[in-house]
């Protein structure tokens, strides 16, 4: 096993290169952990390549607990601008900015396996510096929660104002919750379901 501390040798580094083109062969993308600038571009990348090489579908596989909105809002929009069918699945958990990502895609799209959790809430954000700033700060925080809460209620078919009630605090669903709730499309166990 690989530690953080080591570097990797020639044989890992071709070990991870046969594992990435066996991924990019699939046409699948893993898209786990926090959501950044880095991880954006990785997947903006990989969305783009494997549109550009074929339109049949790629897969994503989702399990973050959110980060940055905005690097959220890149792997979204980019989702919707490949010509390639994109679906989503959603396991361990889709929180915040990755249950954005998951909304990316029309729900018969939207898969999850069944011990998935989902988390939606409003932005959150350090405010901090002068009262000018607080004040443009506390603006955008607003005008980005009112953005988010008519993505989710588009995505999910739930009114506007139920959105916004359920986001004002961490709103946690079970994968089947998040199914009633219209925000998972197809609870599976295989690979064999996904369409």
């Amino acid at each position: 096993m690989l530690r953080l501390d080591e570097e990797e040798t020639p044989t890992q580094e071709s070990s991870l290169a046969l594992f990435e083109k066996a991924l990019l062969d699939s046409r699948t993308i893993l898209l786990t952990g926090g959501i950044d600038d880095k991880q954006a571009r990785r997947v903006a990348e990989r969305l783009i390549a494997l549109s550009g090489i074929s339109n049949d579908p790629i897969l994503i596989v989702l399990s973050s607990p959110g980060g940055h909105v905005e690097s959220g809002d890149m792997i979204h929009d980019m989702i919707g601008f490949v010509s390639a069918p994109v679906n989503i699945l959603a396991t361990g958990w889709a929180a915040s900015a990755g249950a954005l990502i998951y909304t990316a895609v029309p729900v018969e799209r939207r898969y999850a396996l069944p011990n998935t959790r989902f988390l939606l809430h409003e932005p959150r954000g350090g405010v901090g510096g002068m009262a000018s700033d607080v004040e443009i700060q506390a603006r955008e925080i607003i005008r980005m929660r009112e953005r988010l809460n008519k993505i989710f209620a588009e995505a999910t078919g739930q009114t506007y104002e139920k959105i916004v009630e359920d986001t004002d605090r961490d709103y946690w669903m079970s994968a089947q919750e998040a199914k009633d709730y219209g925000l998972v499309g197809n609870i599976i166990k295989h690979i064999s379901e996904v369409k």
